[in-house]
């Protein structure tokens, strides 16, 4: 599970007291039930609004949090875990189901054959010193990168 979220951190480093964080749904703001009791923690620390869909708990009050509105968030926090677990796992069989039946997995290998035809139309030019690298992706419409790409496909031909 990834727990590198800089944008999340910065985000919590700069929240003040009576500040409000405010997101669509529990699964926006941690990514496990664990990560989000240290931000429920840090909210009542910082005594700050927090706002998870219809869900509001103030910890800027006196009177505290309510406890079902805590215990809601938290639960909200174990399905929306669960659910990524799940889908975790849904991705992971599939891809080894894939591998498995013989599918190739990533971008399949460019050749000789792929190279565009107006690349190789051009090339006779280009190697008779007519336009630069920069002139040649240009009239074949390509990016520079692809055209080193083709290039050199066409040099172990």
């Amino acid at each position: 599970m990834k727990n590198d979220r800089p944008q999340l951190e910065l985000l919590l480093s700069k929240i003040a007291r009576g500040d409000t964080l405010a997101v669509t749904e529990v699964s926006r703001l941690s990514r496990s039930v664990h990560h989000l009791c240290h931000i429920l923690e840090l909210a009542e620390k910082e005594r700050i609004r927090l706002v998870c869909g219809s869900l509001v708990a103030d910890y800027n009050t006196d009177v505290g949090v309510d406890p079902m509105v805590r215990a809601m968030m938290l639960l909200m926090g174990v399905f929306s875990e669960l659910e990524r677990n799940l889908t975790v796992e849904r991705i992971k069989s599939g891809l080894a189901n894939a591998k498995a039946g013989g599918v190739k997995m990533g971008r399949p290998k460019k050749t000789s054959k792929n190279v565009p035809d107006g690349v190789k139309e051009l090339l006779p030019d280009f190697r008779a010193g007519k336009f630069n690298k920069s002139e040649f992706a240009k009239k074949a419409g390509i990016s520079r990168p692809a055209l080193y790409k083709y290039l050199r496909l066409l040099e172990d031909k």
